[in-house]
């Protein structure tokens, strides 16, 4: 092959133009993200049903919903909540790799079968049923800068103008309103109510019958009389559509022509659909909706499309109000491609100032430097193909194939300009002399760099998907690489060097001094490898040494999923006692964001008071304070200002205040850490499983391992029993679903009809006014009435009685369950916290159990991975270099290489505390893959020499000496292409250090231990051959000795 390009370089240009023409093309067609979707699929189901207690919700709703889940195809597990703000939600989360909307079809078609079974109110408001990722995207937020709109009037147009408009938006799973629509409310005042002699019944009967659709079809329709010339339409007014019109609803209109409307016993006006959210940007009252993402959807092109959308909407805005974008993940995304790319020119600069170093010619650096961007370009097109997005991993995938893709143009060159000096042949004949030399090594290099990558493709889950983009993005630059090194590198190396003049090498000035210098450091290598060869059994002890070490300090390495970065912004979850209002609640948040908003770093925040990722309610709110760009901080971190935050809100005299950063992957939770659910498997009760997860709270503040252990649910409260005694009611002839109606009408809610409001229709809800459902008393005092048409208060049939019961109920997979989040103490990793927390598991009752979920489930699978993940690389390299040789020796002398390079990537992250983490993974496959390489070239170089006919320890102290300018060369090359990820500061920061520190440390001791240690690898391998072989060729004559005598 390659000599078919030398003899037709136009030919390698045309390919080589046609990569470039691809690639270009290919570039602005890939999306851009920062992670892959690895997160499983999910889908939630959430339900509604007002005023409803987590209990009600749980054995009417949940379980019916929970039963059907079971048998859904794929379902990996399920976790369901109820809280006191009368929602709950299941959410379903599937196996990697099935398809999100058939998942969604599925749980769809199993709710039909339970539909019928679930209660009137929750069928009434119906179930969504939606799939999108579990955190923000971004939020959007409407707010009035001149108070001309209250936020009920933001929260309508928000409602009928923008989330429909952004659901529409390709890629958004969910938009979640913060607040509601208008609705028509009903204040019913229970006092007037029993003056008149009326009751809650007779109030819903009425605006049920008077609000109603009318259909009265038209006069003159066919079949017509004959002589009939004229039809028309009829209309009536059937349905209201103003307070004004439902306060003169009549209730009872006497004989005397005197009559009681609606607005004689309620006061009725256009309010909010529901009052358990509120929302503050910046201190000011507002409203948002915040995104979730589909699954698979590319988080910068829906952001975009968002920001799009929206510049068009604000066209249409009422004068007094605007909007805003209070919270976006997506500038982090850019911010963090755009560091990668710019380590990746870095690693291209000081690849090339390597180059120009070693050749010390412009022409010959040219060579490699025009084949790296050609290999990076093909890859880009297979990419587009596969379906991969510009991802931080293929990214970081590239930037350490760089010094991989120079090497092979680099062995080509070195080779060339050598033969050239030698023998002073021209160089069209040189490169087809190198050739016939390299070709070989070449082939061999490139199969093991691609062979080691390939088990990462195989892994599965989560972790699967990240391994696959790095394994892809490396694995095709490299055969692009070497297609390049055979048919570009030749090309060029005939075409564009000039022949050598003798004395090349006698250069004055730097480069003369670092000939010379390179020149002695290789005669001294030179001696010092013929000692250790003589001394090979000795080496191969310190060899074993080595080797344990690596072992010891490898367990010392903390594990960890992926490392946590500063993504400009952090959340917070506010918690009161369980019986707060929203009044306390505000108190809090305002606190708050007075601290929040004095902070020079701090860009904004937006408070979602009732809401919280573990649970709604009036005593929970969320905030989400983003930090202004990277380099206006002074050197602030998101980490320091949660630090600071959780400081000053320790002094707060009510209210727990936890800021926690986001998770490294959005789709994987909302938070970092670990998240656990505390199982009750033998359904003990809700006291048993409180008892035990207080347990297990204190034992985790005593760990040293663990720290900021908290339940992640709300807290049980007091509440009020009423205990109903039904024998005296059926005594005073009152029926227990007036009862039931009076109490869940005027203390809850009730939705009776909907009216037409401007074009949509908006429901018509029933309640008792504020100053009527503030104490117990006012309980007591409601009115029922009995079937002979009396009035009864209800203090004659209802005890009141103080109770303790919990705000939220939280199942996993079917079992009660608690959640618990936490994080690692400092210097632990979470893997080190997640065994720590399941040792603390097992000192609690029996029937409790453990169960890991989102990210901590992953990392749980990460672990389990990766001792198979390296053991296969290291397999396969064996396997491809016996299948090269036709030997099973001399792969072997290779394979010994692989602890050299490992022992110095486990160092270097001890001694910088890294975690082993995903990409430090991927790093030590990188660095099993790159100590074979430069073995490879030594020990090739040796097997020709001893074929021919040098002796053994000759040959092999000759290959290294040889070997050893293009070893340190492309080692060198490589080393530095990784150091911009050493150094690396700003956004992904710790993602760059976590996978460049292990390869520059594994590529500096792969480098200076394998050129020592290799030579004697291959004398030791190969003499302990040939002495086997020897002794086999001693018996066998012996064996056929006495036939010999026969035949004398």
């Amino acid at each position: 092959m390659p000599q078919f390009f030398i003899q037709r370089p136009v030919f390698a240009w045309v390919v080589a133009l046609f990569i470039i023409l691809l690639g270009v093309i290919a570039i602005p067609k890939l999306p851009v993200a920062h992670y892959p979707s690895v997160a499983p699929p999910s889908v939630t189901i959430t339900a509604t049903y007002p005023g409803a207690t987590p209990q009600t919700m749980n054995d009417a709703v949940l379980s019916l919903i929970e039963r059907e889940l079971s048998s859904v195809k794929n379902l990996l597990y399920f976790e369901s909540s109820a809280d006191s703000s009368g929602s709950a939600s299941v959410t379903a989360t599937f196996k990697p790799g099935t398809n999100p909307e058939l998942a969604q079809v599925d749980v769809q078609n199993r709710l039909k079968a339970v539909e019928p079974r679930l209660p009137q109110a929750v069928r009434q408001d119906g179930l969504s049923v939606e799939s999108a990722s579990s955190s923000f995207l971004m939020i959007v937020g409407l707010n009035s800068d001149d108070g001309r709109f209250d936020e009920i009037a933001l929260n309508d147009y928000m409602a009928r103008n923008i989330v429909e408009e952004l659901r529409r938006i390709d890629g958004v799973g969910r938009v979640q309103l913060f607040g509601a629509e208008q609705a028509m409310r009903i204040w019913i005042e229970p006092e007037k109510l029993i003056a008149f002699g009326l009751s809650v019944n007779d109030l819903s009967t009425a605006i049920t019958e008077q609000n109603a659709q009318i259909v009265p079809g038209s006069i003159g329709a066919s079949p017509a009389l004959p002589g009939q010339k004229v039809s028309s339409l009829l209309t009536a007014q059937g349905q209201l559509s103003t307070p004004e019109a439902f306060a003169a609803i009549v209730l009872r209109a006497n004989v005397d022509g005197s009559k009681v409307v609606l607005g004689d016993v309620a006061r009725v006006e256009l309010g909010a659909q529901s009052y358990g959210f509120s929302n503050r940007e910046n201190g000011q009252p507002a409203t948002a909706a915040a995104i979730q993402l589909a699954p698979g959807a590319n988080a910068v092109r829906t952001a975009e499309g968002v920001q799009a959308r929206l510049a068009e909407l604000n066209q249409a805005l009422p004068a007094g109000m605007s909007s805003s974008i209070p919270f976006n993940t997506a500038p982090f995304v850019k911010v963090s491609i755009k560091k990668v790319i710019h380590a990746l020119i870095e690693a291209m600069v000081l690849v090339f100032l390597v180059m120009l170093l070693f050749l010390q010619n412009i022409r010959y650096t040219l060579i490699p430097a025009l084949v790296a961007p050609i290999a990076l370009l093909g890859t880009f097109t297979v990419m587009l193909l596969a379906g991969f997005s510009i991802n931080v991993l293929t990214m970081f995938g590239m930037v350490l194939a760089i010094g991989i893709i120079v090497d092979d143009a680099i062995v080509v060159v070195e080779n060339v300009e050598r033969i050239m000096a030698k023998e002073g042949l021209s160089p069209k004949d040189a490169t087809i002399k190198a050739m016939k030399e390299i070709t070989g090594a070449v082939v061999g290099i490139t199969l093991v760099l691609t062979v080691v990558f390939i088990p990462m493709a195989f892994s599965s889950g989560s972790v699967g998907v990240i391994y696959k983009q790095f394994a892809l993005a490396m694995v095709v630059s490299i055969l692009f690489s070497a297609f390049l090194a055979l048919s570009l590198t030749p090309a060029l190396c005939a075409t564009l060097l000039k022949p050598i003049k003798p004395g090349h090498h006698d250069k004055g000035g730097f480069f003369g001094w670092f000939n010379q210098a390179l020149t002695r450091m290789t005669t001294r290598y030179e001696s010092r490898v013929g000692k250790l060869v003589a001394r090979s059994g000795r080496v191969m002890v310190v060899f074993v040494v080595i080797a344990g070490v690596l072992l010891l300090a490898f367990r010392q390495l903390p594990s960890a999923f992926l490392p946590e970065e500063d993504q400009g912004y952090f959340m917070t979850s506010i918690q009161l006692p369980a019986n707060a209002t929203t009044e306390r609640t505000l108190d809090v948040v305002k606190a708050y964001e007075e601290y929040v908003i004095a902070r020079p770093a701090v860009d904004g925040n937006m408070s979602i008071l009732g809401f919280g990722f573990s649970g709604s309610g009036a005593n929970t709110a969320l905030t989400f304070t983003t930090l202004k760009d990277w380099g206006q901080r002074d050197g602030v971190t998101a980490a320091s200002e949660v630090e600071g935050v959780q400081e000053a809100m320790s002094q707060l005299n009510e209210g727990t205040v936890m800021s926690m950063l986001p998770p490294a992957i959005d789709e994987l939770g909302t938070k970092s850490g670990f998240t656990m659910f505390l199982q009750d498997q033998r359904n003990q009760g809700p006291a048993a499983l409180k008892a035990a997860e207080t347990t297990l709270l204190e034992l985790a503040a005593q760990s040293k391992v663990v720290s900021d252990v908290y339940s992640d649910g709300l807290p049980a409260g007091a509440s009020i029993r009423l205990d109903i005694d039904r024998q005296k009611a059926e005594a005073l002839g009152v029926s227990f679903a007036n009862i039931s109606d009076i109490l869940s009408t005027a203390m809850g809610s009730s939705y009776i009809n909907d009216f037409p409001n401007e074009g949509r229709m908006q429901q018509v809800i029933m309640q008792a006014d504020a100053s009527a459902r503030m104490q117990v008393d006012d309980v007591l005092k409601l009115h029922v009435r009995n079937s002979r048409g009396g009035m009864v208060s209800l203090s004659e049939v209802v005890t009141p009685v103080w109770d303790e019961t919990p705000l939220q109920m939280v199942r996993y997979l079917g079992y009660p369950a608690t959640s618990i989040s936490g994080g690692a103490a400092t210097g632990a990793s979470t893997g080190d916290a997640m065994a720590e927390m399941e040792r603390l598991a097992q000192q609690l009752p029996p029937g409790f159990a453990v169960a890991w979920t989102g990210q901590s489930l992953q990392e749980r699978q990460s672990v389990a991975q990766a001792p198979m993940l390296v053991a296969l690389s290291i397999l396969a390299v064996f396997l491809v270099l016996a299948a090269l040789y036709e030997s099973w020796t001399i792969p072997l002398s290779v394979i010994l290489v692989v602890p050299l390079g490992l022992l110095g990537a486990v160092a270097a992250m001890l001694l910088r505390d890294l975690p082993n983490d995903v990409f430090f993974k991927v790093g030590m496959v990188t660095v099993i893959g790159l100590s074979a390489k430069n073995a490879i070239l030594i020990v090739e170089f040796a097997k020709q020499l001893r074929e021919q006919g040098k002796g053994l320890r000759e040959a092999a102290v000759e290959a290294a000496s040889l070997r050893l300018r293009p070893i340190l060369m492309t080692s060198l090359a490589f080393g530095l292409g990784v150091v911009p990820l050493m150094v690396a500061f700003g956004a992904s920061a710790n993602t760059q250090h976590a996978i460049g520190t292990g390869v520059f440390g594994g590529m500096v001791s792969g480098t200076l231990l394998v050129i020592l240690f290799v030579p004697v690898f291959f004398v030791f391998v190969i003499g302990l051959q040939e002495r086997v072989n020897g002794w086999r060729t001693a018996r066998r004559p012996s064996s056929l000795e006495p036939h010999n005598d026969i035949a004398h």
